[in-house]
């Protein structure tokens, strides 16, 4: 009831800050659940992704330090998000996301890369994919990469690319993990490119120094 509530509101507060959003390709997005997947570029990137594939409902993970305020607690306990201990992230961390994907109608927003300040890709996904027998779902975002850049009203583009099938049998290896992996950093490339060829992602932290 409440992310219902929340997205409408969100949507409305993006609109007046930014209002120049556009969403590309959701007819590439599955009828069933599925992981949306893509690289974590700005903290606001999880919320133009939701948007973007509404009416579509989400899980997300988040880490477990936001939930000790009681406010930020409450809030996302009610947009389906729940507490993950990245250091020592525990069976909960794959059994919460597959259950959801298997039992309710929420997907699941993932950012392979933990942190919006790398690049490298985890094997969580596979694993959850596999185990909740739904595709992932690569998508990008380009925009500005800080809340001020909003204001600006630059172009906020995602974009959704082709499910990716991960195979129900056979083993989830170290081989079988890097080839999906490869597969989702050529689909976000790909991506970025038809969004914009000449498309470099700069990291704000590093531009502020």
């Amino acid at each position: 009831m409440l992310y219902g509530f929340l997205r409408v509101v969100v949507r409305g507060l993006l609109w007046l800050i930014n209002g120049n959003a556009h969403y590309e390709h959701g007819d590439r997005l599955p009828a069933g659940n599925y992981i949306l997947v893509g690289p974590h570029r700005t903290w606001f990137d999880p919320i133009y992704y939701a948007l973007a594939a509404s009416p579509k409902k989400f899980s997300f993970m988040a880490k477990i330090e936001l939930f000790k305020n009681p406010i930020i607690r409450f809030i996302l306990n009610h947009v389906n998000a729940f507490p993950v201990d990245r250091q020592h992230p525990g069976p909960s961390a794959i059994k919460r996301p597959v259950n959801d994907l298997k039992k309710t109608d929420l997907s699941l927003i993932m950012f392979p890369s933990g942190t919006r300040h790398s690049q490298e890709l985890k094997g969580g996904v596979a694993v959850i994919a596999r185990m909740a027998k739904v595709p992932i779902v690569p998508t990008v975002y380009q925009g500005p990469l800080t809340f001020k850049q909003l204001f600006s009203r630059h172009r906020v583009t995602v974009s959704f690319g082709d499910p990716i099938q991960v195979a129900p049998k056979g083993k989830l290896d170290e081989p079988a993990m890097a080839k999906i992996e490869n597969d989702l950093q050529t689909a976000f490339a790909k991506l970025d490119k038809e969004i914009d060829p000449s498309f470099h992602y700069v990291d704000p932290k590093e531009t502020a120094r």
